[in-house]
């Protein structure tokens, strides 16, 4: 092993290609809903009588936090699923090529951008 390489210990430095992000950025929406999972189930528990579901619906209207939340939690399923049919759609072998790779991780940025954009007018309309 050659011990005079360089070594670049610095993340900011370093220039990520587009389907390394769009990759770990998959990974990070999959950690954000893994942490989801409870708020998401605390507002089906409570949204299941009519008291609770009128009291969750105020509390939407009322607070910008939540609205917040809503918009990420529902913003990161759009990345995540988007992102996951591209993986899907290169385990069958489209798009497996390093330009169909980067066009792929574009594609994913690009559809995400406008569902986020679409699920913020949902959320704050």
């Amino acid at each position: 092993m050659n011990q005079k390489r360089p070594t670049n210990l610095n993340l900011a430095t370093i220039r990520f290609p587009v389907p390394a992000i769009s990759s770990i950025l998959h990974r990070i929406t999959g950690v954000i809903l893994f942490f989801a999972v409870p708020i998401l189930l605390w507002m089906l528990q409570k949204s299941l009588t009519p008291a609770g579901f009128s009291e969750l619906q105020t509390m939407f209207a009322e607070s910008f936090l939540w609205q917040f939340i809503l918009w990420a939690i529902t913003t990161a399923v759009a990345y995540h699923v988007i992102a996951g049919v591209r993986h899907l759609l290169m385990d069958m072998g489209i798009g497996e090529s390093l330009e169909g790779g980067r066009r792929g991780a574009w594609l994913v940025i690009i559809l995400s951008a406008i569902a986020a954009v679409a699920l913020g007018v949902w959320v704050w309309a």
